[in-house]
């Protein structure tokens, strides 16, 4: 256990980079998860995300290099000028400093807002509106754009969405499994199972009853070699108050 709390605290600032991506997941149909979005500098995909409202995409606190988002494709080969929006505003929740310590989650403020409707291929995603405590096994998703097989994280990410299923791990287990976690996470998937996420594309959520309900945070970095530790995601249940301050009001709160 003592290893594997130092490990963690020294591979969270390669994952902090890189973020993670979809193991044995499958490509995600095309009017499914209408509210993910790529987050990327330079054109380059470097996380994922979701749309939360007409003008904030949610992603992970650590994915820094956050110049444009991409939505209303799960096909990034398709992403045109049209789908592209600018950053306009970076709101990191205060008290992150590094994954290690949690509060691994941002707020996107676009440069422009987006156009919804029934007919319009860009959806948002609903947020909980209380204090989650989901149950054990409980299956939920997770959706990315990174590389689909072990050890090949560094090659580049796959154009089409891939989607997973993932059970919830209980919360004490996963925290026995690591060693030490963050307060206000959620652990679901890779743990006894051979999927999960890996490096590639955090950011992304974990979607539970048709709700947002984490953000894939970190994992293990061991080159993906699933079954392995649970995956980690930020618990977005745990900062309501700061999600709905900053969504009302349309600016970083403070």
């Amino acid at each position: 256990i003592y290893g594997k709390t130092i490990f963690l605290s020294v591979f969270l600032h390669l994952f902090s980079a890189l973020g993670s991506e979809i193991i044995n997941g499958k490509k995600a149909e095309e009017k499914f998860m209408q509210y993910m979005a790529s987050v990327q500098d330079n054109k380059i995909h470097t996380c994922g995300g979701f749309l939360v409202s007409e003008d904030f995409v949610m992603t992970a606190a650590h994915c820094l290099k956050s110049l444009s988002v991409v939505l209303g494709t799960h096909d990034l080969k398709k992403a045109n000028k049209k789908m592209r929006y600018g950053v306009k505003m970076m709101c990191k929740h205060p008290a992150f400093k590094e994954v290690a310590n949690g509060n691994d989650i941002m707020l996107l403020k676009l440069s422009k807002k987006v156009s919804l409707g029934d007919k319009k291929p860009i959806k948002l995603i609903p947020l909980p509106i209380q204090k989650l405590n989901l149950k054990e096994n409980k299956i939920c998703s997770v959706a990315g754009w990174g590389p689909t097989e072990p050890r090949k994280h560094r090659s580049g990410y796959v154009n089409e969405l891939q989607v997973l299923n993932v059970p919830i791990i209980n919360k004490d287990e996963c925290q026995k499994v690591w060693g030490q976690i963050p307060k206000n996470v959620i652990c679901a998937g890779g743990y006894k199972a051979k999927s999960g996420i890996c490096q590639g594309d955090s950011g992304g959520p974990l979607v539970c009853n048709k709700l947002a309900v984490g953000i894939v945070s970190f994992n293990n970095g061991n080159g993906c070699k699933y079954p392995d530790v649970p995956n980690v995601y930020t618990d977005i249940s745990q900062f309501l108050p700061w999600i709905t301050d900053i969504l009302k009001k349309k600016k970083c709160k403070g």
